[in-house]
């Protein structure tokens, strides 16, 4: 079967040790997770988590039930194949000289981005879009000297009134 990355969404009680034990249930079955977000939902005392992993159809399943066996889950679904939204934030340190300024300032608006911060050296870009988006604005920087970057996990809620979960 052909493997692929998946975006799994869990809603959980939101209680101290509960992002260990999924983190370690998939860890244990030897998955790496590649994205992880995790914040309050719209429910009191519940968060959502949103994590990506590789694996085919049968593994992801797989997954899915040994998520369910950890008693503070209350709902986990795959949303890879839904129709979602799906966003990423990065916040990019890039180095700057005066005369390279403008040229990153035009780069910026062309991925409709936002300058955070300016000092005399460098500037602070946030990026928010789809995974490709964060990538391609990367790959443009890079030559300019990328300082650092701080980058969130997938976050995605499927189209529509239904819930993703």
């Amino acid at each position: 079967m052909e493997t692929e990355r998946h975006t799994i969404v869990a809603l959980v009680q939101d209680k101290p040790g509960v992002l260990n034990k999924l983190a370690g249930m998939v860890r244990r079955r030897g998955f790496n997770i590649s994205s992880l977000t995790v914040a309050h939902s719209e429910q009191n005392n519940y968060s959502r988590m949103t994590f990506v992993v590789e694996g085919d159809e049968a593994t992801i399943n797989q997954v899915i039930n040994q998520l369910y066996k950890i008693i503070e889950v209350v709902k986990v679904s795959d949303i890879t194949k839904e129709n979602v939204v799906i966003r990423e934030l990065a916040l990019i340190k890039v180095a700057t000289t005066p005369t390279n300024r403008p040229e990153i300032f035009q780069l910026v608006e062309v991925f409709r981005s936002n300058i955070l911060d300016v000092s005399s050296d460098s500037v602070i870009i946030e990026v928010t879009g789809d995974e490709n988006k964060v990538d391609s604005l990367l790959a443009i920087l890079e030559p300019f000297g990328i300082k650092e970057v701080m980058r969130t996990g997938r976050v995605g809620l499927i189209r529509g009134i239904s819930n993703s979960i």
